[in-house]
């Protein structure tokens, strides 16, 4: 089915969706840090698996606010988690990619790691607003 509205218009680009993008995102990062550090040192669990579990954890309670709050998605989540999933995956291998680019040539990890959160963040706020959770 064609539609003739433009993209704009049908996206959720806003001043106010972007402060909310950048407000969900801080908070869920922190919860992913928490559950991480409560894994590790209450459960003994190694580095690794207690960040899986903690970027497992926070990206759903990311999906749910970005849908409820930023985006205020109307649709079926089985329509829209998908292409969140989607976009996540994408954004973590432009992290990996950015990263490791930067890195390999002298850039210190500390700088390279906040240029690639920056690319990720435009990343996926542009893809939520325009894909995931258009109108």
């Amino acid at each position: 089915m064609h539609n003739d509205t433009p993209i704009a218009a049908r996206a959720n680009f806003s001043l106010r969706s972007a402060l909310t993008f950048l407000v969900v995102g801080g908070f869920t990062t922190g919860m992913q840090y928490a559950v991480m550090a409560l894994l590790i040192y209450f459960a003994g669990m190694s580095i690794v698996l207690a960040s899986a579990i903690g970027f497992i954890v926070s990206a759903i309670v990311n999906y749910f606010l970005n849908a409820r709050l930023t985006f205020r998605s109307k649709k079926a989540h089985g329509n829209t988690m998908p292409r969140f999933v989607a976009t996540a995956g994408i954004g973590l291998l432009l992290n990996s990619l950015v990263l490791a680019g930067l890195t390999s040539v002298g850039i210190h990890v500390a700088l390279a790691q906040v240029i690639a959160t920056i690319c990720v963040l435009i990343w996926n706020y542009t893809i939520n607003a325009i894909w995931t959770f258009k109108h």
